[in-house]
């Protein structure tokens, strides 16, 4: 994580960064990252929510649950977020953040995998680690909402 952080300190100086975290899952991630960022920088969130099925054709569609306090306008955006799989609700909030003209926008992800993309042009530019298509709970990751307060991570595995 501290090489995470010091790559954005040394790409933002000068600068102040908004952090916008994806809720929930991001929560200690973003956390962490930021308390290790020592350049001034805004923290703020949003919660998105997917749904789809027969009513959408089968596709995912998403939606804001809870949008941004902040303007980010004209500042530099870097979602934060714990992982991308396949890019869809990352793909719906960039374009949704670029709409708001902020100065840059980029994507700092936990873990990325992305031979399950289904969308290409994603600002992914820092990367914690590539995982395999394995199920996590704990450090804000759940299953029905439940393991989220573990300190670390563990593998789930069905037995």
């Amino acid at each position: 994580m501290q090489g995470l952080a010091d790559e954005i300190t040394r790409d933002y100086d000068g600068l102040e960064p908004v952090l916008v975290g994806l809720l929930k899952a991001c929560v200690p991630f973003l956390t962490d990252l930021s308390r290790r960022i020592p350049i001034p920088h805004a923290v703020d969130f949003v919660e998105l929510a997917g749904y789809g099925s027969a009513e959408t054709g089968g596709h995912e569609r998403v939606r804001f649950l809870k949008d941004l306090d902040l303007k980010v306008g004209g500042r530099d955006v870097l979602v934060v977020d714990e992982v991308v799989d396949t890019g869809l609700t990352m793909h719906y909030l960039t374009k949704s953040l670029a709409l708001r003209r902020p100065g840059s926008l980029a994507v700092a992800t936990l873990f990325d995998r992305p031979y399950r993309r289904l969308v290409d042009d994603l600002p992914i530019r820092y990367v914690g680690f590539t995982v395999p298509d394995e199920f996590f709970v704990g450090y804000g990751f759940d299953l029905d909402e439940r393991w989220r307060n573990l300190p670390d991570l563990h593998l789930l595995r069905s037995e």
